[in-house]
């Protein structure tokens, strides 16, 4: 009879669920409804990588910075422009300038030394090459930033997942534990136990609600869009090892980086002012051309021509030509050092994809499977009397950390392979063919 009288008189709060704990579970219902997509089509990475490569405003003004660059060697391999000038002299006072003494009309040209006006458009022409690798560079920064915004929402929208089935565990866990304080087999500490535990699951799936939308709305801004704009589902990344090795990848890297050609054009653009600084030892000229009318005398014609003497200034031209081949040297010296970073950033990459690989892998095959098995041996053995609540705590905590972490290490994959990507210089798929 003792078994019926605590079936009969348990506490409220041991009804399946308090009215606390119902209205957080409507709450959080609501919650992942509101985060989910306005629509159910699917949103694959390269459709977004395509959108954003399209419309994202960092390469269209990458693109206007690099068209304008393009503009200036035909402006700085020209000459300068002609000057047409009027003289007057010996005006009469009563300011007839058609009876002044002389009215010249000359036509002068200025003409740079031969070559300099040539190495000074090709010095603009290496700086325009850099500009447009620097659109490269920015389209991958994007591409790698959709990537890994697109990793942090499928990352998001998958937790909300797995929070949600492991809720379930833990509403079982206290149907069980209510179960067992009726009969007398545990005790009231057990079921207040199970209730924060199905409380705290409440608070995590609200969580990742809002980091369902946050996620959203960097990936929004990476395409150009208002934050709320519908997103599709995004799919589970295809996790694999790398297959190309390391040198393969770094070869390709060192060929095909766009900071690397655009450095290189530095090189050249500074190798080219070694040539144009040398040339400045060597005279400018001017040469004019007037037609003289003249006051009461016959009319003619005159003709000037001036030099310019940078022997008188010599010291200047050494130390500019001094300062030109330092700057190959820097030019050099930073060539070297984004070759290391290269080597380093790929290295580096290529490392953590492989690694999240794995342990996607040993997730899948090895600890989610034994987790879950752990949370059936648990829970029966609790049922029967022979573990107490801790050990099924325990692992019902365990199984719910393992589906995150399968989940974590699917993510962190697609960061890292959008690292790599960017620091090879290259979709990776395109390397594997």
């Amino acid at each position: 009879m003792r078994v019926l009288s605590r079936a009969v008189t348990r506490p409220r709060w041991v009804a399946p669920y308090s009215p606390t704990i119902v209205a957080a579970l409507v709450i959080a219902g609501a919650a992942v409804a509101l985060a989910a997509p306005a629509t159910a089509a699917p949103l694959r990475l390269a459709e977004a990588i395509d959108i954003a490569l399209r419309d994202n405003p960092l390469i269209a003004g990458a693109g206007d910075r690099a068209r304008a660059m393009q503009e200036v060697p035909a402006q700085v391999s020209a000459y300068d422009d002609p000057t047409l000038s009027w003289e007057a002299w010996d005006i009469p006072d009563s300011l007839r300038v058609d009876q002044a003494e002389n009215n010249i009309f000359r036509l002068s040209q200025k003409l740079p030394f031969p070559g300099k006006r040539t190495l000074a458009g090709t010095r603009a022409t290496r700086e325009a090459d850099a500009a447009a690798e620097d659109v490269q560079t920015v389209r991958l920064e994007v591409r790698a930033a959709v990537t890994r915004a697109y990793a942090e929402l499928w990352l998001a929208s998958e937790s909300a997942r797995v929070v949600e089935r492991d809720r379930a565990l833990f509403e079982r866990l206290a149907h069980t534990a209510e179960s067992q304080y009726a009969i007398g087999q545990t005790t009231q500490a057990d079921v207040l136990r199970a209730e924060v535990e199905l409380t705290h699951a409440v608070i995590v799936q609200r969580t990742a609600a809002l980091a369902i939308e946050a996620a959203r709305a960097e990936l929004n801004a990476l395409l150009s869009r208002t934050p709320d704009a519908p997103l599709g589902e995004p799919q589970a990344p295809a996790v694999r090892r790398i297959e190309p090795p390391l040198e393969t990848l770094i070869e390709r890297a060192l060929g095909t980086r766009p900071e690397l050609a655009a450095q290189r054009a530095m090189i050249g653009r500074e190798t080219s002012g070694v040539e144009l600084a040398q040339l400045g030892t060597w005279p400018d000229f001017e040469v004019s051309v007037g037609r003289f009318i003249n006051f009461d005398r016959n009319d003619g014609f005159g003709a000037m021509a001036s030099v310019t003497l940078p022997f008188v200034q010599i010291g200047k031209y050494r130390a500019a030509v001094g300062e030109a081949r330092a700057r190959v040297a820097g030019a050099e010296s930073a060539m070297r050092r984004l070759q290391d970073e290269v080597r380093r950033d790929v290295a580096v990459a290529y490392a953590r994809a492989n690694t999240a690989a794995l342990q996607h892998e040993l997730a899948r095959s090895t600890h989610v499977p034994h987790a879950e098995q752990a949370v059936r041996a648990s829970e029966a053995a609790y049922v029967s009397g022979a573990a107490d609540f801790s050990g099924l705590l325990d692992a019902l905590r365990m199984v719910q950390e393992t589906h995150l972490q399968h989940v974590d290490a699917a993510a962190a994959y697609l960061r890292a392979v959008a690292d790599l990507e960017r620091a090879v210089g290259g979709p990776l798929d395109a390397i594997e063919e």
